[in-house]
């Protein structure tokens, strides 16, 4: 922290990789980076709990800031072309906030990370709600960011949601507050009161992206 410029926040990252009896789902793609043996870390992590980064099924993004899809993509340290981070998976985008973030290439957005998805079949651009395979829903939320969506796994083994930054941490969950960074700071302190509420009546497990302290959560 103390190399970083005033003002600066550190922020906890971690996608989540949940293993359903179809698939292996990715949810959001962290920032990319590579450790000391030029290992994109996000493949090493899976790695390490043994799971191959080839057998990743669906990539599942929330939305397009940097701390969110700079594991989109990567550069080949070979070949020096950026390509897919999981080839083999399908990537889930809406297709709403892909054209915003290109249009708003800037501090939030890297266009570089983003822009080739439109160059992919295993790509599938969402628009509004709807589900995935029967048993994953998505629905756009627009509080975090215009275009943000929101996930829910339902099947055999429970309920998993996973709300991005529309609920980051669990300590947003418990708190009424409307944060000044949102798109719509109103909105997303509503959001958060009705999917708690949601998430309770259907016994979700919720994933939050920015809390390692408490990665998940079952409210009651």
């Amino acid at each position: 922290m103390q190399q970083r410029t005033g003002g600066s926040l550190l922020v906890e990252i971690q996608p989540f990789l949940v293993i359903t009896n179809q698939d292996f789902i990715l949810f959001d793609t962290g920032l990319g980076l590579r450790n000391k043996d030029g290992v994109l870390q996000l493949h090493q992590h899976l790695i390490d709990n043994g799971v191959n980064p080839m057998e990743i099924t669906k990539v599942l993004m929330s939305h397009l800031h940097n701390d969110h899809s700079g594991g989109v993509s990567s550069v080949d340290p070979i070949t020096g072309q950026r390509e897919l981070t999981f080839p083999h998976a399908t990537y889930y985008v809406n297709r709403q906030e892909f054209q915003y973030a290109l249009e708003h290439n800037g501090k939030s957005y890297n266009a570089e990370y983003i822009s080739l998805l439109q160059n992919y079949d295993n790509v599938i651009f969402t628009e509004g709600n709807g589900t995935i395979d029967d048993y994953i829903s998505y629905e756009v939320t627009g509080g975090h960011c215009p275009y943000h969506q929101v996930f829910l796994i339902d099947d055999e083994d429970g309920k998993i949601f996973f709300g991005g930054d529309e609920a980051p941490q669990m300590s947003y969950m418990l708190r009424r507050f409307a944060a000044k960074y949102d798109y719509d700071g109103k909105r997303g302190l509503e959001l958060r009161e009705q999917f708690k509420q949601r998430g309770i009546a259907g016994d979700w497990t919720f994933l939050f992206y920015h809390d390692t302290k408490t990665p998940f959560n079952q409210f009651k």
